[in-house]
């Protein structure tokens, strides 16, 4: 009973922290670090301990494939050129600045114990900007490059984290030896998410059940993890791309339902396990610094400050010479010319750390050299990035002018996608008003749906944005009116409950889909 007391209490904490980062219009990570740490100094509560293996198994395999499942692939692949060198390059450089700096003040660390440390702390998180950059009118290629590196990176730590963990253990392992072995577990892990995601998706044809749909999406999940690293492969691979294959056959394998439930339930989980695993580190903080009190304060904070400068400027230090590559950073212009000084600013600013490196430094075995040391300084250098370039990447999108003018109401690719959508509609019906059992009924439908691919054509045309408002607006309020009538209805006992929510549950939906097309959500 403990541990569920537990677990419902950080909720609930989770929740109220979250509340309050909306009320300071903070990035939730920082609300949640800092608050774990202020619990975790309240007397009178018990120490936390977290089990390593846990860390890994339990907390990223869905948040991992929460992430690609969402993904744009057809955005992803056009602009992989430069996420693979964000991904790959910047994480990979980061990893050795930071291992390197970290030997120099600390001369007892092993090598490989310093480059499991800049493994951890390398790759960025898209998780602590995604909040920013949803509410700043960027340019779109650019946060696709973010949003994109922010997938494959984690995968590039954690394979080098994994070696150097296993270099540790086996006292060290060559150079040539690691590179092979990087490569192999990189491309089995590719293989054994492709396999388990079409082999998820196979099976979604056949459940026809939302509640199993879902279940089947988290078994995939973890299924694709556990078997991948049971054959020495890469686990963390092998999810994401298993979620990039169900991201993209949902559209054809998935029930209307099963998709609106399952982008809740994903939504759910990732909320609730991101926000554990930053306030368990906060909680977790009181116990690492009893345990390394032997350094001192000023030793402790020189320590964490030299890290978390480097883990910010090797960033600026593979970005900006980069920008020399033709055609690898994102710009406003295709071709061979380099992106502008603000986005380079923006890409090398948006380096906020996350929850993969909180969750890879919780797993650092118990018996790994000085493994408190490095959790601490893990947690200070997430903590640097999350205070210093979470709460100021706002202002330095806006500063450097990396924005693009938003359309006022729907967008002109989107008018052209719903007036093709409607066009397709609209043939359906005129086809069916020639038959000779349903024409009758079809004619009467014609009009509806020809006045519709008008409304949508002038729209893509640039002169029906006002009517659509028009037509959105009315059948919101008309939408409302028949609630309160349905909901007058169940209170006199004229609709029982079930009726009650099968039929708010259509309205909730058109509700929806008006609001959308209103721009308001």
């Amino acid at each position: 009973m403990e541990i569920v007391q537990a677990v419902l209490a950080l909720i609930a904490a989770c929740i109220g922290f979250a509340l309050l980062a909306r009320r300071l219009n903070l990035p939730y990570a920082v609300i949640l670090v800092v608050g774990g740490m202020v619990l975790a100094f309240i007397p009178g509560l018990p120490s936390v301990t977290l089990d390593p293996e846990l860390a890994l198994a339990f907390f990223l395999p869905p948040l991992l494939q929460a992430s690609a499942w969402r993904t744009d692939w057809r955005a992803f692949r056009a602009n992989l050129r430069p996420i693979l060198f964000l991904a790959v390059g910047a994480v990979l450089f980061s990893a050795l600045c930071i291992a390197v700096v970290a030997k120099l003040l600390i001369p007892d660390l092993p090598w490989a114990a310093a480059v499991a440390l800049g493994a951890i702390v390398a790759p960025p998180d898209a998780v602590a900007a995604a909040a920013v950059l949803a509410r700043l009118p960027m340019p779109r290629r650019l946060v696709t490059v973010l949003e994109g590196e922010s997938l494959v990176n984690d995968a590039t730590a954690l394979v080098l984290y994994r070696f150097a963990i296993a270099a540790v253990a086996a006292g060290g392992i060559a150079l040539e030896q690691a590179v092979a072995s990087f490569f192999l577990v990189a491309v089995g892990g590719i293989l054994m998410g492709l396999a388990i995601g079409w082999l998820a998706a196979w099976a979604f044809r056949r459940l026809e059940d939302t509640l199993l749909e879902i279940a089947a999406s988290f078994v995939a999940c973890f299924a694709s993890f556990f078997a991948a690293e049971a054959l020495n492969l890469s686990g963390v691979i092998a999810v994401v791309s298993t979620g990039l294959i169900m991201g993209q056959l949902q559209h054809r394998v998935l029930r209307p339902d099963s998709r609106i439930s399952a982008r809740a339930v994903w939504n759910f989980v990732e909320f609730v396990l991101t926000s554990l695993v930053f306030i368990l580190v906060g909680l977790q903080l009181r116990g690492i610094l009893d345990r390394i009190s032997a350094h001192g304060v000023l030793e402790l904070a020189g320590l964490a400050l030299a890290l978390s400068a480097t883990l910010i400027l090797s960033r600026f230090l593979w970005v900006f010479p980069s920008a020399l590559v033709p055609r690898v950073l994102p710009g406003p212009r295709e071709g061979r010319r380099t992106a502008p000084f603000g986005h380079l600013v923006v890409i090398s600013w948006a380096g906020m750390r996350g929850v993969v490196s909180l969750a890879a430094a919780l797993a650092l075995p118990l018996d790994f050299p000085q493994r408190d040391l490095l959790v601490f300084l893990a947690f200070c250098a997430i903590l640097a990035t999350l205070v210093l370039q979470g709460t100021t990447l706002k202002w330095v999108i806006r500063r450097f002018g990396v924005t693009e003018p938003r359309v006022a109401g729907m967008g002109p690719e989107e008018a052209a996608a719903r007036r093709h959508v409607a066009q397709a509609t609209l043939a359906e019906v005129e086809q069916r008003a020639e038959d000779i059992l349903e024409g009758a009924v079809a004619r009467d439908l014609v009009s509806e749906f020809r006045e519709r691919a008008r409304v949508y054509h002038g729209v893509a045309a640039g002169s029906g944005q006002a009517e659509l408002e028009a037509r959105m607006r009315i059948r919101l309020a008309a939408l409302r009116a028949g609630r309160r009538a349905l909901l007058e209805q169940h209170r006199i006992g004229a609709v029982n409950d079930m009726m009650l929510a099968t039929l708010e549950h259509e309205m909730d939906l058109e509700e929806l889909r008006i609001q959308r097309l209103l721009g308001t959500r």
